[in-house]
């Protein structure tokens, strides 16, 4: 995690309310309702917050879940996973390596080869085209 962390006070001014919620008190957006659900546009997913890139289109599929979903993260470490037992489930969660950002949950029903679905909050990602 980087040692530069903004405060409290830095990330309200910077995101805004929904962005805030979701990736620095770790909620999560109603199903269906984010921008990149049905996104297939080339390029990368970029962390809203720090702007790390975080996963790439090619590794994006259509799991139904609601959410974007892909089948790794572009380099390993990028991402990292903590055990989450809120809400009286056992899943991991998964944040942003460089900023400590909530993304969302990591699942072992994924596609081959990996058999991993990363199911990521739509609102903690900004997509950047290839060009």
């Amino acid at each position: 995690m980087n040692s530069d962390l903004k405060t409290d006070a830095q990330w309200r001014q910077q995101l805004n309310d929904e962005q805030y919620r979701i990736t620095r008190q770790a909620g999560t957006e109603p199903a269906f309702s984010g921008e990149y659900v049905d996104h297939d546009e080339a390029g990368h997913y970029h962390c809203i917050c720090c702007g790390q890139a975080l996963f790439a289109s090619d590794d994006k599929f259509n799991a139904g879940c609601g959410w974007p979903s892909f089948s790794s993260q572009l380099e390993h470490g990028v991402v990292t996973h903590h055990p989450d037992y809120s809400h009286n489930m056992d899943r991991t969660e998964v944040r942003c390596q460089q900023c400590d950002a909530h993304l969302g949950h990591v699942f072992d029903d994924g596609p081959a080869p990996t058999g991993l679905r990363y199911c990521i909050n739509s609102v903690a990602l900004d997509f950047h085209d290839k060009d």
